[in-house]
């Protein structure tokens, strides 16, 4: 595959993420000004992923909006991925209950990936977007998968991904993220503020499954004062949110 193969399969990606986000039909001057594409570039990627059938194309209003087909695409990930359902229910009733920012993580390689995503209720708050990923040392949900990883690989963990990210800022020490799992671990959760927003909070546990052989965790994030004040109920609420998902493979 040539150099240029494979930035036009990139921006064709961007191009649907872009849909994800904006929710609305796009123009292709619009869409090509929105992801710094040449005319050129964008009337090509459209007019492929038209007749792909990806891409529907309005000839009167000149505006393009996906089709199901792209649906299509990834409708039957959520089930291969969480069975039957118990997680993804664990997910909406802590959600439900606490208004919170509430997520599914796991480890992609020396990240964090946030696989499923609600968004919080409160005005204030902050946003995660699902698939996203975190330095697995600088997320506390990272951390708590940390915490199941054997004493002798963790320092390779650390070492990578301090490689991973060039913000020097990300980078910590295994002395650091040691201390950290040892109080996970006593705790059997994991709680941090400023971690991975400023002036952000997260709490997170593992749960009793795993996702495509991967250990996952339930986490929610949200503003650092409010979890502190109301941190007995949603500690309670993610327990109970834990407990309710059956121990599988």
């Amino acid at each position: 595959m040539t150099a240029d193969s494979v930035k036009s399969a990139a921006r064709a990606i961007e191009i649907l993420e872009h849909f994800r986000v904006s929710r609305q039909p796009q123009s292709m001057t619009a869409l090509a000004e929105a992801l710094g594409y040449p005319v050129s570039s964008a009337t090509g990627l459209l007019k492929t992923l038209v007749a792909g059938g990806y891409l529907n194309y309005d000839r009167v209003a000149r505006v393009y909006f996906p089709t199901t087909k792209v649906t299509g695409l990834g409708d039957w990930i959520p089930s291969s991925l969480f069975g039957t359902g118990e997680v993804i229910h664990a997910m909406d009733d802590l959600h439900a209950e606490t208004g919170e920012g509430i997520f599914i993580g796991s480890r992609n390689d020396v990240h964090l990936q946030y696989i499923r995503t609600r968004a919080s209720t409160h005005a204030l708050r902050f946003h995660t977007d699902e698939g996203s990923t975190r330095p697995i040392t600088r997320s506390v949900a990272g951390l708590v998968l940390l915490a199941s990883t054997p004493p002798g690989k963790l320092a390779t963990y650390v070492r990578r991904a301090n490689l991973a990210t060039t913000d020097p800022t990300e980078h910590t020490t295994l002395a650091d993220v040691t201390d950290t799992i040892e109080k996970i671990q006593a705790a059997g959760y994991g709680y941090a503020e400023d971690l991975p927003f400023p002036g952000g909070a997260s709490l997170a546990m593992q749960l009793p499954v795993t996702v495509q052989g991967q250990p996952v965790v339930l986490g929610m994030g949200g503003v650092a004062e409010r979890f502190r004040r109301e941190f007995p109920r949603y500690l309670d609420a993610l327990r109970r949110a834990v407990a309710s998902v059956p121990a599988g493979p």
